[in-house]
């Protein structure tokens, strides 16, 4: 695959215009829209709502047809983009220098997560193939099925040259033995895997280029003068419901924490159980449901496993959320209690224990940054995003 890439994709490519290829996105945005409902019957296989998936497929495209735009009015027509003005380098004016940008002569290696397997993967097709460089994607396999229609999409177009685009379904085998310094791995993913893959020895001593989207920390924060009966407590309910049900929550911009202060927390906690409690759950294909189910049974073990560990000890308060099944018997779920905080600084700290000795050891010796060496584990530096409701 890295052969045929680099040797035919790459060629292919780089013989082409910025304009040439911007047209070329076009034409594969357009390719997406007009079989969309393909799209959209697999991705309820996934548990994703219309309105799930419509942020997946056309946004994706949507995508395409920004990154062909900004290639026809920002990019020349030519092969090369030439980067400022030509410098003088002597006095008599015989040696001058000019900088210009041109294609990796590799390839990109995309390697994605499963919450957005059409946009997610098309988002970064746009700019490589813009650049003039073949890509491999390698999707989640929890999702593998839409993106892989979504890509047959594209390649039924017939308006992407041999070798410029390639599918792997599963793992990856030995294709990072195979990565050069002019390649790239651009990964979506956690932090765990993204580590491990950046250690690789071949990345490592190649010094290939890796880009990694990795377990965002996002927070919805409500003021204190933000209280019941105003317009920005509603809007704060609105969201965190919103952030806990679009795509059941499986977003890698979805909230992992609501802060509240304490005198609002009763009042937050009861206006969300009822506005969760109103939340059709079902058949993804019924346009009155408004949400469906995660999306693979290992998604819902590991969630079930979480909600055990934080009730684990402490009373809880079932409910039940509406349901397309049956007469109006919803889904049982359960009412956490509050969070200890100093409980939850030392599950913190335990979990940062664990990922720290989980990063370096075991059976992955082979993505160690050197043989038979023992390597204390960086932690990644997140930044925490908080979302502030403002009432315009």
């Amino acid at each position: 695959m890295a052969r045929h890439a680099r040797q035919v994709g790459g060629p292919a490519l780089r013989a082409l215009s910025f304009h040439d290829r911007a047209k070329m996105l076009k034409a594969l945005a357009e390719a997406v829209m007009a079989r969309k409902e393909e799209l959209y019957e697999l991705s309820y296989q996934s548990g994703a709502t219309r309105q799930d998936a419509w942020i997946d497929i056309e946004g994706g495209a949507g995508t395409l047809f920004s990154y062909a735009s900004k290639g026809r009015r920002e990019l020349p027509n030519a092969r090369l983009l030439i980067d400022g003005d030509p410098e003088v380098l002597g006095k008599t004016g015989v040696f001058i220098g000019q900088h210009v940008w041109t294609p990796l002569q590799g390839l990109a290696l995309h390697i994605n997560a499963f919450n957005f397997p059409v946009w997610g993967m098309l988002e970064k097709l746009g700019p490589t193939l813009l650049a003039g460089v073949p890509a491999i994607v390698k999707p989640a396999s929890a999702t593998g099925y839409v993106a892989e229609q979504a890509l047959r999409i594209m390649i039924e177009a017939a308006v992407l040259p041999p070798g410029a685009l390639q599918f792997i379904a599963g793992g990856v085998g030995d294709l990072f033995e195979h990565l050069t310094g002019q390649d790239v791995v651009s990964f979506t993913g956690s932090a765990v895997t993204a580590a491990k893959l950046k250690g690789h020895p071949v990345v490592l001593a190649e010094g290939v280029r890796f880009l990694a989207e990795q377990d965002s920390l996002n927070a919805s924060i409500l003021g204190p003068d933000a209280g019941p009966d105003t317009p920005e407590f509603d809007l704060f309910i609105k969201e965190v419901a919103k952030e806990m049900t679009v795509k059941a929550g499986q977003k890698c911009t979805a909230i992992r924490r609501a802060l509240v202060p304490a005198a609002w927390l009763d009042a937050v906690q009861d206006a969300l159980v009822a506005r969760l409690s109103k939340v059709v759950v079902g058949d993804p294909r019924d346009e009155t449901v408004r949400m469906g189910a995660l999306v693979s049974q290992a998604q819902r073990d590991d969630v079930r496993a979480k909600v055990a560990e934080l009730a684990k000890g402490r009373p809880h308060r079932p409910w039940r959320s509406r349901s397309r099944r049956g007469q109006g018997r919803g889904r049982r779920g359960r009412r956490l209690p509050r969070a200890d905080p100093a409980a939850h600084r030392y599950a913190l700290e335990r979990r940062r224990r664990t990922r720290r000795r989980s990063l370096w050891a075991g059976g992955d010796a082979d993505a160690l940054p050197g043989p038979g060496r023992r390597h204390r584990a960086r932690q990644p530096r997140h930044g925490l995003a908080g979302r502030l409701p403002v009432h315009p």
